[in-house]
């Protein structure tokens, strides 16, 4: 939101509105003699490198970057390279260092998964400026925020999630990001406010939440703790997978309607223009914007290619130097302009003493021809030698760099030597070390082995031919060359059911040519998992199979990681999160994204993107855990099935489940007191809840539902249909109930875009009931009922019901809460049901309304009813039509452990007297750290 008018300011780049391609704008007629030159006038100093401050004039309301706080008056001071207004008393206090220093302070590269941002209001990471309508992007797994044209500016600096195969890291910093935090932050050190909703402001650590004022956070201790929820988060340390060539999209498993978004952003951006406006003349330099030039400039031989420029702003007459100083600034470049220049697209480089005049010669000076292209490549001069810098962080020798000056004939290999000689280790092999290119673009990490007898300045010069974005994203490792023990985990899913190994084995061959090794088979999940010694073979496994089908059936892959138990803390217990996006409209998603970030995205698994099976694979051998399950009741059904099925295979077989109620009933989070849905309440203190959260146990019911064909005699005629076996957690409905679920269930077929909102589908269960008002059926006469091997008489109703917890339809008491001393108090841990019978959708309505009650009909653990027709059944939700035949309903195994939420939690978070931060406090255990 700022906004300034002086010969020294410019704007941030990206926004033109013109497409790739377009010719820039003709230059107009007219000349006037140069006087003070904009580049020429005075810059202000900083401690914090790489900003290019100059004085400006306001001309609306605008807020300091450093403090925060309104800037009164008409002067403000401006960073060329990425926008940072300040106050002048503010100056000399400015620790953050400019956008095109941010390459210099990533400690390990890790590459970001961007998607389309939020509706929130929130500030671009690179030009400091507020994203407005749909040209945002975001990090899946970071608080990154980015205009889609600021985004190739941006480096790998997203959270260290893992290990990445061999590597290991004996301490985890904090990780900074700034900004785009709640106004009412403060700071962990002087406890001030350092939060704003009004510029990027303060710094955050995006794994324990602390924050900062970006003069503080240094003083900070640098270790890491997680915060309040260290039990809860997957310690990176914990986390390996052998990456490679995968991208974090692939390794996170986010979901392909999330990379199309994405993919469909990229094409426009790759087709944009990226303006950028830089030295813009004073009133008095020239009368009208007519005095301006624009020029297309390319950063190398990558961008010619791809046609990707960026537009410079010039005056007229304006020096060489000074306009290669703003093509700089375009690409957010840090260097010095001497060691640059400008080359006219298939011309010869610019005189340094040139002066860019299309209408003629001023004071003796070179000029261009009239028809001069508007298309220049910024190319760096031919150097002797320079300096370069070689990481050695991944060594954990304590050491961030080492300066060293490369000329003409260094080779790699005498690098290598004289880096091992200034660290003191001359008794090791240079044989024994690589130097690793490593190109840190924001969406991936490319690293290239260099060979021992390569000229590192040619090479370097090749990079800055190619780009000269890409070398100031460039870095030179040295790291030990040993033999990595490879192993990629790949769950393949969408594979028939029942097969025996033998069978897997030839399937995968037929289709994929995988020779089966070492392989997990999961027959009733239609699922196995592949752990791969290749990276070349994975990967070919991985793109195969997500365009393979077998027996009609589209096949999923996707990068299972590996959980190192002997690593994890002795009090932690890690959360498993599965999320269902498709639940609760958009709040499905965000919830999604907002685990993610607050949690590890290796702990968070979305339902969509191969189910359950993946997530409890990966955290198999781990001894303690506990489950969160996003998502309505069916949601948890599925859940809780595929826990069942695999129980015995997993260290820790009953972890304890809580609830985050996505759906439109969400009987069960009702039950267990989170809510009747989630509404958009922070996660964090959902989060929290769960940790206080008491364990209870839960009856599950095994419903067997044995069709059978009736002759019209009477007697039985075969099986029409194998036995179907179908787990029950909430209630098992027959009749008038269910044939209003199937109603519903048949509309959202029919229209599903519409079924986005927990208040549309309420409103269209009550328009399929008033259908059903005059609807009569005598369901007691098609049904014969056994509770316990004792058949019940029924009373004349149309809808039968059997209740394993207190709350149906919606949160609805159907049992009712009067005592009755034939039955005993319902429990959902009792190992019995609660049989209830209504009269139609009159009653129905009465009881939802807290009007009337069910009839009560029996309590019991063992239920067999035989229906005489078909008629409309449905389980937690889920409702068909069920042929004649036998159902029986019976205890299901062993109880499940859920997570009930505390009644005291909502009363403290409601009356705001613990309005906690998401660290510890300073006299915490750990210092909140």
């Amino acid at each position: 939101g700022t906004s300034a008018r002086s010969s020294a300011v410019r704007t941030r780049p990206g926004r033109s509105g013109l497409t790739a391609g377009s010719p820039g704008a003709s230059p107009l007629s007219g000349r006037r003699k140069a006087q003070q030159s904009p580049a020429s006038r005075p810059k202000y100093q900083v401690g914090a490198p790489g900003h290019g401050f100059r004085r400006v004039t306001l001309t609306k309301p605008t807020f300091c970057h450093h403090c925060s706080d309104f800037i009164w008056g008409l002067l403000g001071f401006l960073c060329e390279g990425c926008n940072f207004m300040s106050h002048e008393k503010c100056l000399k206090h400015i620790k953050t260092v400019c956008s095109c220093m941010a390459p210099t302070l990533v400690r390990v590269p890790v590459a970001h998964c961007f998607v389309p941002a939020g509706q929130k209001k929130r500030f671009c990471f690179v030009c400091r400026k507020h994203l407005e309508g749909t040209g945002g992007l975001r990090c899946e797994v970071c608080e990154l925020h980015v205009h889609a044209d600021c985004a190739p500016f941006s480096c790998s600096d997203c959270r260290l999630c893992h290990q990445d195969g061999a590597q290991d890291y004996e301490m985890y910093h904090h990780h900074w990001r700034e900004g785009n935090m709640s106004s009412g932050a403060r700071c962990e050190v002087c406890r001030r406010t350092c939060g704003s909703s009004d510029v990027l402001s303060g710094m955050r650590c995006e794994w324990c939440g602390i924050t900062a004022h970006a003069s503080c956070y240094a003083s900070v201790p640098p270790e890491c703790r997680l915060g309040r929820l260290r039990g809860t988060i997957l310690h990176p340390s914990c986390v390996r997978i052998c990456s490679r060539n995968f991208s974090k999209m692939h390794l996170y498993r986010i979901s392909e309607s999330s990379q199309c978004e994405l993919d469909n952003s990229d094409d426009v951006d790759s087709h944009s223009v990226h303006t950028f406006r830089a030295v813009v003349p004073s009133t008095d330099f020239f009368l009208s914007f007519t005095g301006k030039q624009t020029l297309r400039v390319f950063d190398g031989d990558d961008a010619l290619k791809r046609n990707q420029f960026r537009l410079v702003c010039i005056p007229r007459i304006i020096k060489n130097e000074e306009v290669v100083e703003a093509a700089l600034r375009a690409f957010y470049i840090p260097d010095e302009p001497q060691d640059y220049e400008l080359q006219m697209h298939g011309q010869p480089a610019l005189l340094t003493d040139d002066i860019i005049n299309r209408n003629g010669a001023l004071d003796n000076k070179s000029t261009f021809k009239e028809c001069a292209s508007d298309a220049w490549v910024l190319r760096a001069k031919a150097r002797e030698s320079e300096v370069l810098r070689i990481y050695a962080g991944w060594l954990k020798l304590g050491v961030a760099y080492i300066s060293m000056t490369v000329g003409r004939s260094t080779t790699v290999d005498s690098v290598i030597r004289e880096v091992i000689a200034q660290l003191g280790r001359q008794d090791e092999n240079p044989d024994n070390f690589n130097l690793v290119e490593v190109f840190m673009s924001s969406k991936q990490v490319q690293r290239q082995v260099l060979s021992s007898q390569e000229l590192l300045l040619d090479k370097l010069k090749e990079i800055r031919k190619i780009s000269l974005r890409q070398m100031n994203q460039t870095r030179f490792y040295l790291v030990e060359s040993r033999n990595q023990v490879v192993q990629v985990n790949l769950l393949l899913g969408g594979l028939p059911t029942l097969l025996s190994q033998q069978e897997y084995a030839d399937l995968l061959y037929q289709h994929l040519e995988i020779k089966m090794g070492k392989v997990s088979v999961s027959p009733c999940q239609r699922a196995v998992v592949l752990q791969i010694s290749c990276f070349l073979e994975a990967e070919r496994v991985y793109m195969l199979a997500k365009d393979s089908s077998v027996r009609g059936k589209q096949l999923t892959s996707l990068v299972v990681p590996e959980l190192m138990q002997s690593k994890l803390p002795k009090d932690s217990c890690p959360l498993l999160v599965f999320v269902n996006p498709k639940s609760g409209g958009l709040r499905g998603r965000e919830l999604l994204y907002n685990l993610r970030k607050i949690l590890n995205p290796h702990q968070v698994f979305e339902l969509t993107s191969g189910g359950p099976l993946a997530g409890l694979h990966a955290f198999r051998d781990v001894p303690n855990f506990r489950i969160l399950i996003c998502g309505g009741d069916g949601t948890v059904g599925w859940v809780l099935g595929v826990l069942e099925a695999i129980r015995h295979k997993l260290t820790c077989p009953e972890p304890a489940i809580g609830l985050i109620p996505l759906g439109t009933g969400n009987d069960l989070a009702r039950v267990l007191r989170w809510g009747a849905g989630y509404s958009g309440e922070d996660p964090y203190n959902i989060l929290l809840s769960l940790d206080e959260a008491e364990n209870v146990w839960m009856d599950r019911w095994t419903i067997l539902l044995d069709a059978q064909e009736m002759a019209e005699d009477g007697k039985e005629n075969g099986f029409l249909e194998p036995p179907k076996i179908v787990q029950m957690n909430n209630y098992f409905g027959l009749g008038i109930d269910a044939e209003l679920s199937l109603d519903f269930h048949h509309a959202r077929e029919e229209e599903p875009g519409k079924f986005n909102s927990r208040f549309h589908n309420k409103g269209v269960y009550v328009k399929v009931g008033l259908q059903k008002l005059s609807h009569t059926r005598n369901l007691h006469k098609d049904l014969v009922l056994e509770v316990d091997k004792q058949e019940v008489e029924l009373p004349s109703i149309e809808g039968l019901i059997f209740l394993n917890i207190p709350s149906w339809g919606s949160g609805a008491d159907l049992w009712g809460s009067d005592s009755d001393s034939r039955f005993d108090k319902p429990r959902i841990d009792d190992g019995a049901l609660e049989v209830v019978g209504v009269t139609g959708v009159v009653h129905m309505g009465q009881v939802q309304s807290g009007l009337r009650s069910g009839i009560r009909i029996a309590q019991g653990s063992y239920i067999r009813i035989t229906v005489t027709k078909p008629i409309p059944v449905q389980v937690d939700g889920e409702p068909w039509i069920q042929s004649p035949g036998q159902i029986i309903i019976s205890a299901s195994g062993p109880k499940m452990q859920m997570l009930r939420k505390f009644r005291c939690k909502a009363k403290k978070q409601s009356s705001g007297s613990l309005k906690e931060g998401r660290s510890d406090s300073p006299s915490s255990s750990d210092g909140g750290h």
